[in-house]
């Protein structure tokens, strides 16, 4: 990483990314997505595109380093539930990492649908063709692939405006008085921890919202139904730590528990959008994994019948 500080007095009155922009010798695009990212401070606290640089102001900036590789096919077994002309759904398995990345430069799900469907989005790039949104590495569930430009923004754009939904099921520690709750807090990189996300207060971070529903509660534990507003990187995760109720297995937001499980117990079940070209009403659902079905039984939560939760 290239830790780097501007003096805002030659960018007084400027928006924070048209004036990181001019400061940094970037563009103004590569600027917000910096400071989305929670890469930029304005004397030690997180700031929004929009504010206004004093002449007084510290921007520090932590740029990444730009590594040059191309993503290749791979023959890697997934599992494709639905796919047309347009685009594909998938359900990725626990464990694997959605696109290429420092660390991970094979063995990805880009890699492997590269092998499985040979038209791809470009908007991605080389590195994260077809890709629409994303999964954490050890979340399993539903992802939708785009196969041409056009479908990939149409995809993008339900993302935008909320209409796509996406619903996960999650087992975490605690019981809750409630059967419905909703975390609506900002999410931001954590200052104390790079590679970690945290609950920001008011005016930084990013706006998040999550909805939860209390599907089935045992002594200690409970299994709920997560419904994303918005799609901030770890969200689930960030917001249910945050209000005291980690997800099981979860050791980057939670403390390690009596319970062994490897990667939260976390799975994206369903995904509702409709098709960028004929509107229709698409509607998939898959059933967790073997090892997220054993930890319900021996946690005796109760998963819902054929996911019919609505």
């Amino acid at each position: 990483m290239n830790l780097k500080e501007y003096n805002g007095e030659t960018a007084e009155g400027m928006r924070l990314d048209a004036a990181l922009a001019l400061l940094g010798e970037m563009s103004r695009s590569k600027a917000q997505k910096l400071i989305e990212e929670g890469r930029v401070l304005v004397g030690g606290r997180e700031r929004k595109c929009n504010y206004k640089v004093g002449n007084k102001d510290v921007i520090s900036c932590e740029i990444p380093e730009v590594e040059s590789y191309d993503a290749v096919a791979e023959d890697i077994p997934i599992d494709i539930i639905y796919q047309d002309r347009d685009l594909a759904v998938i359900n990725k398995a626990k464990g694997m990492v959605v696109h290429p990345a420092p660390g991970h430069y094979s063995g990805t799900l880009v890699n492997a649908i590269m092998y499985h469907i040979k038209d791809l989005s470009g908007i991605g790039g080389v590195q994260r063709p077809g890709i629409v949104h994303r999964l954490d590495k050890d979340t399993s569930g539903l992802l939708v692939i785009a196969k041409n430009d056009e479908a990939h923004e149409g995809l993008s754009a339900q993302l935008e405006n909320k209409s796509m939904n996406r619903r996960y099921l999650a087992i975490c520690k605690g019981n809750f008085k409630d059967e419905f709750f909703e975390v609506e807090k900002p999410i931001g990189r954590s200052k104390k921890d790079r590679k970690k996300m945290c609950v920001c207060h008011e005016g930084e971070g990013r706006y998040a919202k999550t909805a939860f529903r209390v599907l089935s509660q045992s002594e200690g534990y409970s299994l709920l139904e997560c419904c994303l507003f918005t799609g901030r990187t770890h969200q689930i995760r960030v917001h249910l730590s945050h209000v005291g109720h980690p997800i099981v297995g979860d050791e980057v937001y939670g403390k390690k528990g009596k319970i062994n499980f490897s990667g939260q117990a976390l799975h994206g079940y369903r995904l509702e959008f409709k098709h960028p070209f004929s509107g229709e009403q698409m509607v998939f659902t898959v059933k967790p994994p073997e090892d997220f079905v054993c930890l319900a039984a021996k946690l005796k939560l109760t998963l819902p019948c054929e996911h019919k939760l609505l």
